[in-house]
């Protein structure tokens, strides 16, 4: 009888789960729609974030669900996420903009075929994006995953600045220019769909909103399906216990690998379409801060847990996009001189280091997750071990 009203209570709890997620969905397709009247309502409207906000905020947390893979599921951190990031940019730049000027190919393309460059839709270039970045996140996985720990971090963190170092830089590569060098690479081409190229619409930021949407859609799908699969509980089991999980036969090196790859993969669509919203991609905008603000993310969702992540991200895309600038807007027009703009990092700091003491498991934990923190997944030493009525509980002073 127990058994069937746990069950039943599990059942119950899921059906809210999913009924919750599909109505965020709902609000969330709707949201272009109702973005107006609820910025004209008294004392929200100016904390609603507006839809090319909301671009933003969705693209960054695409990205934090893909680190998600690497650090959450895999419990690899990971400092250097920036730099898939960034590579995914430039692959747009590279086949959607006129930067190689001598060549003129089109694939697909909604511009003009006499433009010089090298112009593919850019739906395939999502696509081409996300296959480089997963060849490039198993090239700077396969010499790096075999260490562990600290030295895992750092190394990361060293990849993560060369790449942008690399790309600020490589304007003269023997004589080419690669990436536009401090410049960068602009303009780079609209989505178009149907005929209409995004960016030529009065309701541009709409249209980018939608398709990072079903991106996310994408996304959460896949890691879903990821979590679930053999693969996924390999990742489980060198996360929990990587000395127990090679003794049970799972491949460490290509485990790890994949969890780098896939994660690369969705870092770099998210980096293609951003530079397409932004028409252009630009060193200064892979600073090392952007790989901190996604692990940040990652921590405050909840490590592993998919709706825990899409929250965190929403929240800290959130306030680095809208919330912190409206509410030092109030504060000043309220007559105090402080703008909290100026120190949203460490605002961000004090937010981590208060989950960290007071939830570390996160917003919305993974429920195994939450397990290995509150119990811990390690067997209980020896010397710790008190049971009643052993010889742990004599009084050795008589024998």
């Amino acid at each position: 009888m127990s058994e069937a009203l746990s069950g039943f209570a599990q059942r119950a709890r899921t059906d809210r789960g999913w009924w919750a997620v599909a109505g965020v969905l709902g609000v969330g397709l709707i949201y272009p729609f109702i973005v107006d009247t609820l910025q004209d309502l008294p004392l929200i409207g100016d904390f609603v974030p507006a839809t090319g906000s909301m671009v933003v905020m969705l693209v960054f947390t695409m990205m934090a669900l893909g680190l998600n893979v690497v650090v959450g599921y895999a419990g690899l951190l990971d400092l250097g996420y920036v730099a898939f990031y960034a590579a995914g940019a430039y692959v747009a730049g590279w086949l959607a903009s006129l930067h190689f000027e001598d060549i003129t190919f089109h694939l697909g393309s909604a511009v003009s075929g006499d433009l010089p460059g090298i112009h593919f839709s850019m739906w395939l270039v999502l696509i081409i994006a996300g296959v480089f970045t997963t060849v490039v996140g198993i090239a700077i996985g396969l010499p790096t995953l075999r260490l562990r720990g600290d030295y895992l971090a750092i190394v990361t963190l060293g990849f993560g600045e060369i790449v942008p170092q690399f790309v600020r830089n490589a304007d003269s590569v023997g004589g080419f220019n690669l990436t536009g060098g401090a410049f960068g690479i602009a303009p780079i081409d609209s989505f178009a769909f149907g005929g209409f190229v995004f960016r030529q619409q009065e309701n541009k930021d709409d249209l980018h909103y939608w398709a990072v949407i079903g991106l996310i859609l994408f996304t959460v799908f896949c890691c879903v399906r990821l979590r679930d699969s053999r693969l996924g509980r390999a990742w489980i089991a060198i996360r929990e216990d990587e000395t127990a999980a090679a003794a049970m036969g799972v491949p460490l090196m290509r485990t790890k690998t994949w969890s780098y790859a896939i994660g690369a993969f969705f870092g770099g669509i998210a980096g293609a379409f951003f530079a397409s919203y932004r028409a252009g991609a630009f060193p200064a905008d892979f600073f090392f801060n952007i790989s901190i603000f996604l692990l940040c993310m990652v921590i405050l969702g909840g490590m592993g847990s998919i709706w825990g992540v899409f929250a965190g991200g929403m929240i800290l895309g959130y306030l680095n996009i809208h919330g912190l600038a409206a509410t030092g807007s109030k504060i000043q027009d309220a007559g105090l001189n402080f703008d909290p703009t100026k120190y949203q990092f460490g605002i961000y700091g004090a937010i981590i280091v208060t989950m960290m003491l007071f939830r570390p498991v996160g917003l919305i934990p993974e429920r195994r997750h939450k397990i290995e923190l509150e119990e811990g997944v390690h067997d209980t030493p020896f010397y710790d071990v008190q049971t009643e009525g052993t010889l742990t509980d004599r009084d050795w002073s008589d024998d």
